[in-house]
């Protein structure tokens, strides 16, 4: 890793790769450092006397502000409660704050916070506070939004990379890369098959259920967002000192996805989805956990893409489907500009 920040900031500093990790890392962590921030998680866990709480932020800013699927509300919604529930916590509260350019259609703006209704409702997680900020016309890209959350960790669920062994499973809960895909195809027009939808959802219920269904057997999890699996994976695999190794013929890609990745020179691995997770499990757990996967609308293409094992150095290896074998690294660059 540098150990020097660059001059300016480039846009591959958002992507979610090595280069988000290095910003994070030589400025933000090193200013900011304590025990919550230095875990780097999707959500810090705070102490509230003997209860624990998970917290969390993001911001969005896609372009376009609606694509197959969903538009930049649900994923605001979708994105923080999923942060706060693949850290096992049960999310209590959202709050949304609204950066909206001078002429923006008001009309345009009341469908998204529709959108947003829905998505929490969905989940069952209220939106109980928010800021409305209004910028000069050129001054933002019609609307940006940020969501923060906070939620409650149960007794007894303690989700760290210090419990992964050799010999867990990495379990992913569906079809890998659909958001990214529909969000270039809606701001390029590339006339790709409307079947490409993002895959926006809240995952608190069906994560709750699993935790529920196979206790103890979760060790890890991780909303997999910009970079994707593969980034997710690398950073994993650094985290808890152990490698991975995945086969790619069992990591579900939808075909009209594999296709268009195929087109554009895209790796499924690495583009962006708003409603998977990725999951380290002790193999005793994965029949339960899978079954109660596949109850879930969001959870029915679930299924084991790989396994952890020890090298001699972490790493993510791909046993690929020729009979191959290739090393994943994390995201250089910035694949899907403004996906999130």
């Amino acid at each position: 890793m540098k150990t020097k920040l660059p001059e300016k900031i480039t846009l591959a500093h958002g992507g979610g790769g090595r280069l988000t990790r290095e910003l994070i890392e030589l400025l933000f962590l090193k200013n900011f450092s304590n025990p919550a921030l230095a875990r780097l998680e999707d959500s810090a866990e705070v102490p509230l006397g003997r209860e624990r709480a998970a917290f969390t932020t993001d911001s969005y800013v896609v372009s376009p502000l609606e694509f197959p699927g969903a538009d930049i509300g649900r994923i605001a919604v979708c994105g923080t409660i999923n942060d706060l529930a693949v850290k096992g916590a049960v999310p209590l509260a959202i709050s949304a704050g609204f950066i909206i350019e001078e002429g923006f259609s008001t009309g345009r703006l009341a469908k998204i916070v529709r959108s947003m209704k829905s998505a929490a409702a969905e989940a069952g997680v209220p939106i109980v506070t928010g800021d409305t900020k209004v910028v000069e016309k050129g001054h933002a890209d019609g609307l940006f939004i940020n969501t923060s959350g906070i939620g409650r960790i149960p007794e007894g669920v303690n989700l760290t990379c210090e419990k992964i062994k050799p010999g867990d499973a990495v379990i992913v809960s569906g079809n890998l890369g659909d958001h990214g895909v529909a969000v270039m195809n809606a701001r390029n027009a590339l006339g790709l098959s409307d079947s490409v939808k993002s895959d926006g959802a809240p995952l608190n219920l069906m994560i709750a259920g699993i935790l529920k269904a196979a206790p103890g057997s979760v060790k890890l999890m991780r909303d997999l967002t910009r970079g994707g699996l593969a980034t997710a994976l690398c950073e994993i695999s650094q985290a808890c000192g152990l490698s991975v190794e995945l086969e790619e013929t069992a990591i579900p890609v939808a075909r009209a996805t594999d296709n268009a990745c195929r087109m554009l020179g895209l790796d499924p691995l690495y583009v962006a989805n708003e409603g998977k997770v990725v999951i380290f499990a002790a193999a005793a757990g994965v029949a339960k956990i899978l079954s109660n996967l596949k109850k879930s609308k969001y959870g029915r293409k679930a299924a084991v893409a790989g396994r952890v094992i020890k090298d001699a150095k972490p790493q993510v290896r791909l046993n690929t489907a020729i009979g191959g074998s290739r090393m994943i690294l994390p995201l250089e660059g910035e694949q899907l500009p403004r996906i999130c």
